[in-house]
């Protein structure tokens, strides 16, 4: 009987010439074009932009050719360095969010529906937009691509593929300005190949555990026994597992919520991956977000946790509710549990840890999580 619901399941049908964009940022850097250099210690950038008023920002040096021009806040500055050296400094927090909110309205412009999950990443359905011809939604991408760049300055990955899962993987796969587009019937051949870790879902430990039972490619995985797959993950997960590897996703693209948002971000003691370190931290910001919500009496629908990483890279992770809250105990499982998943995929230090809650709903509307696309039936 579990067997038959099982293979059940297992029969969903991806919908024909659906177009879906992933577009994610790879990095939040301002140039800038005249501050004499001659120190390139990153200790010593700060103490200098904190001298000129431009404390906000944290230095870092950056291997490139060409320019020693750069711009901050509207101002020109012109940088004294080595001939093959140019500086960029990463974007604080409250700046990158404010240029985000910018960027999704202008994607807003292009979707036929719009779904955004994190402040660097959203999702486009452009399928009647392009009349469904995923050509047309390579012209389109690039367009959009050069609108950005050229009104924000800012790069960016675009996926294009039949479902969410697919546009995401695509999107990835050619960071930091690249556009891959996937159709419906190059999914198999595009997913095949590529290592089972950028599912997601599938972190440090879920690696481990397929790489015993010899899976390491998103083709060992969908070919696969399910049964198995369900006896060592339980079954949404095994389900997931194997359909996903297979490119199947049934989640449509659509809006949350109210595009507002509440944020904290604060600096940890020292660089850490120490997960007990990283929670007392993001809890104090998590009881300062929550007297905004008490104050402004609202609900939020979606929780996201940033981290700024020891290399001053950004990442960040979030979670849908399935219903609107303003539960401060919701709030703080959330970023606990979003933490320890993030710790558990990177290795990496983090620098600076922030929380997120954004669409501010104002009736109930019902969400599903990704692990949770297939029929139960």
């Amino acid at each position: 009987m579990v067997k038959k619901k099982i293979l059940k399941t297992l029969l969903i049908v991806i919908p024909i010439v659906i177009v879906i964009f992933c577009i994610s940022y790879f990095d939040f850097y301002i140039n800038l074009p005249v501050i004499k250099i001659t120190d390139l210690r990153k200790d010593a950038l700060t103490t200098m932009l904190a001298s000129v008023g431009y404390g906000r920002l944290e230095g870092a040096a950056v291997l490139r050719k060409d320019t020693h021009e750069f711009i901050i806040n509207e101002e020109k500055w012109t940088v004294i360095v080595p001939q093959e050296t140019e500086l960029k400094f990463l974007l604080d927090f409250e700046n990158k969010s404010q240029i985000s909110d910018k960027i999704m309205q202008v994607l807003r412009g292009y979707a036929d529906s719009f779904e955004q999950t994190s402040i660097d990443e959203a999702y486009l359905n452009v399928t009647e937009k392009v009349k469904r011809s995923f050509e047309v939604a390579r012209e389109l991408a690039q367009k959009i691509k050069s609108k950005v760049r050229n009104d924000a300055g800012i790069s960016f990955s675009v996926g294009i593929g039949p479902n969410k899962l697919v546009a995401k993987i695509a999107a990835d796969s050619q960071k930091p300005d690249g556009l891959t587009v996937v159709k419906e019937c190059e999914v198999e051949n595009f997913l095949s190949p590529l290592p089972v870790n950028l599912l997601a879902g599938v972190g440090r430990k879920t690696t481990v555990k397929m790489s015993e039972l010899g899976i390491s490619t998103f083709g060992e995985l969908a070919s696969y026994d399910v049964q198995r797959l369900v006896s060592v993950f339980g079954r949404k997960l095994g389900v997931y597992f194997h359909n996903a590897a297979k490119g199947i996703d049934n989640l449509p693209v659509q809006e949350t919520g109210e595009a507002e948002s509440i944020s904290r971000i604060s600096t940890l003691k020292e660089n850490t991956r120490d997960f007990v370190m990283v929670l007392e931290k993001a809890t104090e910001l998590v009881e300062d977000i929550h007297k905004d919500v008490v104050k402004r009496n609202i609900t939020f629908k979606q929780i996201s946790i940033i981290a700024i990483m020891a290399n001053l890279r950004v990442r960040s992770r979030s979670k849908t509710l399935e219903k609107a809250t303003s539960n401060i105990e919701v709030l703080r499982g959330a970023v606990r549990e979003l933490f320890e998943k993030f710790l558990d995929e990177s290795e990496l230090e983090i620098r600076r840890v922030g929380v997120k809650i954004s669409n501010f709903a104002k009736e109930e509307v019902e969400q599903k999580r990704l692990t949770s696309f297939f029929q139960e039936t």
